[in-house]
This record gives structure tokens, C-alpha cells and sequence, in this order.
């Protein structure tokens, strides 16, 4: 009997998040397979996965604690609140959760000798992060969530690890030659241009809710076309370092 009951309610959650994970799957073996040089040992790929799950942990402690602090500090009624929850503690948040788990796992790593590794490297650390995400969406709001998510969200998270990925792997090219400063630099590009892009994402979302989302869909086209050329060039492009 109590099969029968609870059975219903398995299957509905089995489904809810087969929909939260194929998504990220796929978008993973896409990008796995752009790497043409040497494919990256399944070992580094599930940690980097398991990365992206705890920087989303990560992150969410940190969104609440500036959450706090901005609640306290701007009316939440003003254009200035929404730029810093949107573009501070929501994309800074989450992208340096991603950067320090993805610079944790294989910066001094001895697989890292390409360019296109970094690509390989952010983009499944943001579809770990993305994963685990969309599971809690789907879990608490439905199947609905979870197509809406599959075609916006998750593609999002893997464009903003493209981004972060393609300068990444450039610091660590300079960073082989010795060149520390240029390493640096491109390291602190590959943090910051994907979070404002997250935070335009997040921004543009929430304001284009009422107005029909022309401007929100626009963005987002323009968005994966850009990570799609980015990928296919730093794949034909990439070299060993």
C-alpha cells in the first residue's frame, strides 16, 4: 500500500529532475566534445561538476548575507537597489563562488596545458553550479520551471562560463610564460566580464517581466551567438601552452 501511495509522487520527482539535468548534460558533452586537442580525464570533469554544486552552496550563503546588509542600506523600491542585487550580490556572488572553486581545482593543475582547457573548466563548473540550481527551481515550482530554465537559465550559466573560461585560459598561457601581470589581468577579466553579464541577464529579466520580454530575449540571443562563436574559435584556435 504504501508503494502505491508514494509511488506517483517518486516518479513526478524522478521526472522533475531528469528535466533539471539533461540541460546541463547536454551542454557539457558540447562543450567536452569541442575540445579537440586532449579531452580532459572524466575524473577532473566530475570533480569540477561537484565544484560548481558547492560554489552554489557558496554562494547562496553569500547572497543572504548581502542581502542583509543592502535591505539595510537602500529602499527596495529604487532603481539603485535593483542594480546592486542584481549586478552585486547575485552575479558577484555566484560568479566568484564559480572562479574560486573552478581556480581551486585547476590552476596547478598538470592537465591545464591548453588554452581551451579554461573553457572546458568554467563552463562545467557553471553547469555544476547550474545543475544543482535547477533541481531546487524544478523541486519547489514544477515541470514548467524546468523548460523555462532549460532554454534561458542553464544555457545562460554555461555562456558566462564560456566567457569566464576563455580569459582563464589565457592568464594561465601568460601565466606559463611568466608574464604575472598580464595573468593577473586577464584573471580578474575572466571574474568580472562574466558578472556583469550575469548581473545584465538577472536585470533585464526582472524589469522586462511586465513588458513582454522583447528586450530580455534580444539579450539573450545575442548572448549564446557571442559563446557559440567564442567556443568554435577558441576551439580551431587552440594551441598547447
Amino acid at each position: 500500500m504504501f508503494y502505491y501511495l508514494v509511488a506517483p509522487i517518486m516518479t513526478y520527482n524522478f521526472i522533475l529532475i531528469a528535466a533539471a539535468v539533461i540541460p546541463a548534460i547536454f551542454l557539457m558533452v558540447k562543450v567536452y566534445k569541442s575540445d579537440r586537442l586532449e579531452k580532459e580525464s572524466p575524473a577532473l570533469l566530475w570533480k569540477l561538476v561537484k565544484a560548481g554544486i558547492l560554489s552554489s552552496l557558496l554562494a547562496l550563503v553569500e547572497e543572504k548575507v548581502l542581502s542583509l546588509i543592502l535591505n539595510s542600506v537602500l529602499d527596495a523600491n529604487t532603481v539603485a537597489y535593483n542594480i546592486v542585487l542584481y549586478f552585486v550580490v547575485v552575479a558577484c556572488s555566484e560568479e566568484s563562488s564559480k572562479y574560486l572553486f573552478l581556480r581551486r581545482n585547476t590552476w596547478k593543475n598538470s592537465e591545464f596545458n591548453s588554452q581551451f582547457d579554461g573553457v572546458v573548466y568554467a563552463t562545467f563548473v557553471s553547469l555544476g553550479f547550474a545543475l544543482w540550481e535547477n533541481i531546487s527551481y524544478v523541486l519547489s515550482y514544477g515541470f514548467a520551471t524546468a523548460v523555462v530554465r532549460a532554454v534561458t537559465a542553464i544555457p545562460g550559466h554555461a555562456c558566462f562560463g564560456v566567457f569566464m573560461g576563455v580569459f582563464y585560459g589565457i592568464a594561465k598561457k601568460y601565466d606559463y610564460q611568466g608574464k604575472k601581470f598580464e595573468s593577473k589581468l586577464f584573471r580578474i577579466f575572466s571574474f568580472v566580464l562574466p558578472a556583469l553579464l550575469h548581473g545584465a541577464y538577472d536585470y533585464i529579466a526582472t524589469m522586462e517581466q511586465e513588458q513582454g520580454g522583447w528586450y530580455f530575449v534580444a539579450f539573450v540571443a545575442v548572448l549564446f551567438f557571442v559563446s557559440y562563436i567564442l567556443v568554435g574559435k577558441a576551439s580551431k584556435k587552440d594551441r598547447y601552452i
